[in-house]
């Protein structure tokens, strides 16, 4: 018998750290390819799928934070969900912009260090980077030789993330969620809206595609969350969308239809993973340093060793990307998330 969501969810471990950190290395091999030639479509799966590698990650991670977000939602309430979100986004990041800019490009640039930070694109840098996660923003005289400039080229994605939080939140406060037949309205609705979009003449606007595309499959996630008691876990069923998706590749539906298959798939793959094991969900979660820090260590790397492949540069890449989200999550991330413990914890004390 096929097991709900739910109880996916009831196991002793599910595989959602591990989920997520795949998902953070697989950006970082994406983008060993076109962080040195400067051509999206030399990264992986491009020519395949019309979609590179990095980006299939991303819609994985977002998939698994509308379902994992939505848990927190309900089960926190809208404040200590607003606490809980700001402990994990904001430390991470203000971290890495600091690191970055002020470490990192101190090392990196051509200018003499009085220069460097004299100059107001580094303060522009790091008010952008945190405030409208700006990640096409270049910093003065780094990696200037390199096909792309900017240091913290992944950012932009957390303007969705924290967009599709808002709108969760939105829903808590006005009491929608308890209503949640409107989950799978929502996610029909950007469906269809994104299949209109892809029968326009021409290639449909990547912004407009993008934004179509995150809150789908943000939604999709939050939906199986919201009727896991009903939503089965079944890997043929997975599969199936999977080759729904082949077939009607070339048409406006492949894309809604593929996201969709995604979502489902790495939300079977966190709760009804091949092997079941505890190392599968470690206390140490990776995941967001890796994806913060992947692109700097990368770009780095090239701008030392300009001759070498993106072969040659991926394995030190992931190595040294590993080590500095290790040191993120020890010295950074855990930390906020102590904090966070104990104010929810003391609100929870004296009610």
């Amino acid at each position: 018998m096929t097991r709900t969501f739910a109880a996916g969810l009831g196991q002793p471990h599910n595989a959602f750290g591990a989920v997520r950190l795949t998902l953070a290395l697989l950006v970082v091999v994406s983008h060993a390819f076109s962080v040195t030639t400067g051509a999206l479509l030399d990264e992986p799966l491009t020519r395949l799928t019309g979609y590179t590698l990095g980006e299939h990650a991303v819609n994985g991670f977002f998939a698994v934070s509308g379902f994992l977000v939505t848990m927190s939602m309900l089960r926190r309430g809208p404040r200590d969900y607003v606490v809980a979100r700001a402990l994990r986004i904001a430390p991470g990041l203000v971290a890495a912009a600091l690191v970055v800019s002020l470490g990192l490009g101190s090392l990196m640039t051509n200018l003499p260090l009085s220069a460097y930070w004299g100059d107001p694109g580094l303060w522009r840098f790091i008010s952008g980077t945190l405030t409208t996660f700006k990640s096409n923003a270049a910093l003065p005289s780094v990696f200037s030789e390199n096909p792309f400039r900017f240091p913290m080229g992944t950012v932009w994605t957390l303007k969705y993330e924290v967009l599709c939080y808002l709108g969760l939140l939105a829903a808590g406060l006005l009491g929608t969620l308890r209503w949640r037949w409107l989950a799978p309205l929502l996610v029909a609705g950007l469906a269809v809206a994104l299949t209109v979009a892809g029968l326009r003449a021409g290639e449909m606007p990547k912004a407009l595609e993008t934004s179509l595309r995150l809150p789908l499959i943000f939604a999709a996630g939050a939906a199986l969350f919201l009727y896991a008691d009903r939503a089965r876990l079944i890997w043929p069923l997975a599969l199936a969308l999977f080759v729904l998706a082949w077939l009607v590749h070339g048409t406006a539906l492949y894309p809604p239809v593929l996201f969709l298959a995604e979502a489902y798939g790495v939300l079977c793959l966190g709760l009804e993973p091949p092997v079941r094991h505890p190392a599968l969900d470690p206390r140490a979660d990776l995941s967001y340093g890796t994806y913060l820090y992947g692109w700097p260590v990368q770009q780095s790397l090239h701008a030392l060793f300009p001759a070498a492949s993106a072969w040659a540069l991926l394995g030190p890449s992931l190595v040294i990307t590993l080590a500095v989200a290790g040191l993120s999550w020890r010295f950074v991330e855990r930390p906020a998330l102590g904090w966070k413990a104990r104010l929810i914890g003391k609100r929870e004390a004296v009610a």
